[in-house]
């Protein structure tokens, strides 16, 4: 097995491709930093999701997105955010790489792609991004001849396409796993709009209810018309409310060891959270703000990159005090406050203050104002829904082991403790 330079088996550019439109330059499409750093590879199905953009014609000629080429992360906020790699597993036309990313061409006749994208999450990888970033504080960078001088091990093409295809075909499963997850998501949310925002939730006849005229009243605090028989309220006169804790981080005893799942707002990424890696001792726990959330807590991000994300935690877990945690009183309005929170997006986003990162105050969620459905409306929505939630969930623990198994056989195929002998047969 050869080790080589990246630089000596690669055409590496540097995208400089910013986010603006500028008069008298060519409309494309952006495959940005998020979109990177959360795929392990880039297909069609993220093309609606790239954002419109221009670009020179010397950017077009230099970062446009093609097949067989690995993209990678270059610059952020956090040092864990850098040296993330991504496979562009489809061609694209008029799609770009956009800034704080590199992307990298393998010579075809001695790198193959997809084991490129493999090799670059390997620990081996990691440590070595790890020990060159410079930067602290607010900016962390992968300079340009670190990138160059990524040290590739080579085997024969035969095997690395072997490894690539392996890992791909687990990655596939995994996108799919994604995809329903995404669909039962969109499911559960029009259920929601047409119950709660159009109010066609089934009356007593079991017809749509504000469509086969169903009273509706004005409501001074919501500052619109409700359902005949409804109410408000205040999330914080119908759940309870706290904000994490961060355990002392020079105290050992208070990580080491620590079984009890602790949340940082990074995670709310996810609609649903069902694992972390991060644990803390009941030690760190009681010396620390850190609260234990039970069950179907929902959960929203404060500040951060994630502000304004909500989540529903599928176990008994804590947080870090960059997520307030919401326990409601009656767990048949747990669907419906969550979503009502994410409704709310926007509308968070545009309350936050901070001038270097959107900041979300736990007073601002407490004394949100949202309408009361009658019980049996809630209960009816709660009873539809549930089976939808509990199959997100366990799609999402289905996932979570794929993921386990595609990084865990990444350094066995790499020292050779796996064997490749069935794709080596069948490639």
């Amino acid at each position: 097995m050869n080790l080589c330079r990246l630089s000596d088996i690669a055409n590496i550019e540097i995208s400089g491709v910013d986010k603006k439109s500028v008069d008298g330059e060519t409309p494309v499409r952006l495959c940005n930093f998020v979109d990177v750093y959360r795929n392990w590879a880039i297909t069609q199905n993220l093309l609606k999701s790239f954002m419109i953009a221009s670009a020179k014609e010397t950017e077009i000629a230099k970062c446009s997105i093609h097949k067989g080429q690995v993209a990678i992360t270059k610059d952020s906020e956090t040092r864990d955010d850098i040296g993330i790699s991504a496979y562009i597993a489809d061609d694209f036309d008029d799609v770009l790489l956009g800034y704080h990313c590199a992307l990298i061409t393998p010579n075809e006749d001695i790198l193959d792609g997809k084991y490129l994208n493999a090799f670059m999450h390997t620990s081996y990888i990691q440590k070595y991004f790890e020990n060159n970033a410079s930067g602290s504080g607010q900016r962390y960078t992968l300079s340009n001849e670190t990138i160059f001088q990524i040290p590739i091990l080579l085997p024969s093409l035969r095997v690395q396409k072997a490894i690539g295809n392996l890992l791909s075909n687990i990655d596939r499963k995994i996108e799919l796993n994604r995809q329903i997850n995404d669909n039962l998501e969109k499911i559960a949310k029009q259920l929601y709009d047409y119950w709660f925002v159009q109010f066609d939730f089934p009356d007593e006849n079991g017809r749509p209810y504000k469509s086969n005229g169903g009273e509706m009243v004005w409501n001074e605090k919501l500052k619109r018309e409700i359902p005949q028989g409804w109410s408000t309220a205040k999330i914080k006169d119908i759940a309870q409310t706290y904000s994490g804790g961060t355990p002392t981080s020079t105290k050992s005893d208070y990580y080491i060891g620590g079984n009890i799942p602790w949340i940082n707002s990074g995670e709310l990424n996810s609609p649903i959270i069902t694992s972390t890696p991060n644990y803390i001792t009941e030690k760190g726990l009681n010396n620390s703000s850190a609260k234990l959330y039970p069950l179907y807590s929902i959960l929203v991000a404060l500040y951060g990159a994630t502000a304004g994300k909500v989540s529903l935690l599928s176990f008994e877990a804590c947080s870090n005090q960059a997520v307030c945690g919401i326990i409601p009183n009656d767990g048949d309005m747990t669907t419906y406050i969550r979503y009502y929170l994410i409704s709310l997006y926007e509308h968070f986003i545009t309350l936050s203050s901070g001038s270097a990162r959107d900041n979300i105050s736990q007073d601002t969620i407490k004394n949100t104002i949202l309408p009361i459905p009658t019980q049996d409306v809630l209960t009816k929505y709660s009873d539809v829904t549930k089976p939808i939630i509990e199959e997100m969930i366990e799609n999402q623990k289905g996932l979570e082991n794929l993921i386990k198994l595609r990084d865990g056989l990444l350094p066995l195929l790499m020292n050779g403790q796996a064997s490749l002998n069935y794709h080596l047969s069948h490639g």
